[in-house]
């Protein structure tokens, strides 16, 4: 898996329409997923081919979020689900077509489902307290991650609530990479806190002594 720390392959946006894609890939990132939600179909086809074209010019890693349908006949090389819909797609024709594939998990039964889908990689999340949306699951706090990463090899993406001053700490607690959405979207100004990220992760003293690569 190519979700290096060197380079600002760690931060992973996650991004709900494909301007920011449009706006982000030129900044350095290199990894960033398209979250659609509530859109016709017609238009979460639209915006994931185009993404997937904006991602081939940066040769960046585009992940497409839950519609493993559009993902197979687009194209994507990389897609990202949810316990549900990890539940209801053809694992087999996703593996058949060479996809790549995220799994999130929130507890430690979510995260046996996931393995089972032998992932490339496992995000955990909520690590902190977050108003992004109603979560069920309770903060699983900087401990949880060094516990998930004992637990398998496949790289570890932590989401929910992190903020750039909180990501040296996650990436001490052994995250591969932080997966980023209101602390970037909802900033006064998004380009430049995207550039503070990317530099989070240029920044040796807070990487990882060990980069994940494929």
């Amino acid at each position: 898996m190519a979700m290096k720390t060197a380079g600002g392959y760690g931060f992973y946006p996650v991004v709900d329409d494909v301007s920011w894609v449009r706006r982000f890939l030129p900044l350095g990132v290199r990894t960033i997923q398209l979250r659609l939600k509530n859109q016709p179909d017609a238009e979460v086809r639209r915006q994931i081919r185009e993404a997937l074209a904006i991602a081939a010019d940066y040769e960046c890693q585009m992940i497409v979020n839950d519609y493993w349908q559009a993902a197979l006949e687009l194209g994507a090389t990389w897609l990202h689900l949810g316990q549900e819909d990890l539940a209801g797609a053809d694992r087999a024709a996703i593996r058949a077509a060479g996809i790549k594939l995220g799994v999130s998990t929130h507890s430690p039964e979510e995260l046996l489902n996931a393995l089972e889908a032998t992932p490339d990689y496992v995000a955990l999340g909520p690590i902190y307290e977050t108003t992004l949306k109603k979560m069920p699951w309770s903060p699983q706090g900087l401990e949880r991650i060094g516990e998930w990463k004992a637990r398998f090899a496949c790289p570890l993406v932590a989401i929910g609530g992190i903020t750039l001053e909180r990501a040296p700490a996650v990436l001490a607690a052994g995250a591969d990479a932080i997966a980023v959405v209101s602390d970037v979207l909802r900033a006064p100004d998004p380009a430049e806190r995207v550039r503070a990220w990317l530099a989070v992760f240029r920044e040796p003293s807070t990487r990882p002594a060990s980069p994940v690569a494929t």
